[in-house]
């Protein structure tokens, strides 16, 4: 079952304006419209993903019943896993990449997917009780304004969990290798995220940072 939402037509030309903004603004949406319809064949086994996610599911601090924004969800692949797990809960996937996201909605999922640019505005009146980012924090170009815009979508007690499946330095060394607009692509440095959060009032409760995990899980106070 897919979960839809009704706009009226100025709020529909007004998402379209700022995905147009986006694009100009951010390369990489370009990047990531160009990869859409060969992403989930071109990356790792998605099996294996899901068998890992499994497995640090408890360590996300993600539970049933939760109402949660996926930042970054792409194709919408492991968007399908998150709605199972945290069924009754509500899954919200947000991306930038229309062609990414043309490929999400073609699941069987029951999550809404949206075209927004965290960075560029909160994008939603709705507030969430997590916002999960899976392999997304790196390539949002302005980390300070979404990191602003991702504290201000969190009810308080908020969870905001940031996981990769390699450590910051691997990904950092990939994603470097990558020729085009995410080649400088950052995953921040431990020692950066308490003076980036604590002031925006998210406490980090989880910080891992091994060769194959990093998983950051922090507190709206």
């Amino acid at each position: 079952m897919r979960i839809t939402t009704k706009c009226s037509i100025t709020q529909y030309f007004n998402r379209m304006n700022q995905s147009s903004s986006s694009a100009e603004l951010d390369p990489r949406v370009a990047f990531f419209d160009r990869h859409a319809p060969t992403w989930d064949h071109n990356g790792p086994d998605s099996a294996k993903t899901i068998n890992r996610l499994n497995s640090l599911f408890e360590n996300t601090g993600l539970r049933a019943g939760q109402d949660v924004l996926e930042l970054g969800c792409g194709t919408g692949l492991y968007t399908v896993w998150l709605s199972e797990r945290v069924a009754p809960g509500r899954v919200v996937g947000m991306d930038f990449s229309p062609q990414m996201l043309a490929q999400a909605r073609k699941r069987d999922c029951r999550a809404e997917f949206r075209l927004a640019d965290i960075c560029s505005q909160r994008t939603t009146d709705d507030l969430f009780d997590a916002v999960f980012c899976f392999n997304a924090f790196p390539h949002f170009r302005d980390a300070v304004a979404a990191l602003r815009n991702i504290r201000d979508s969190l009810r308080p007690k908020g969870i905001f969990i940031v996981l990769h499946l390699l450590g910051s330095a691997k990904l950092n060394a990939f994603h470097h290798s990558i020729p085009g607009p995410v080649a400088h692509d950052r995953l921040p440095a431990v020692s950066q995220w308490s003076v980036r959060l604590e002031p925006l009032g998210l406490g980090i409760e989880q910080l891992t940072d091994d060769d194959d995990l990093f998983l950051l899980r922090a507190q709206k106070k």
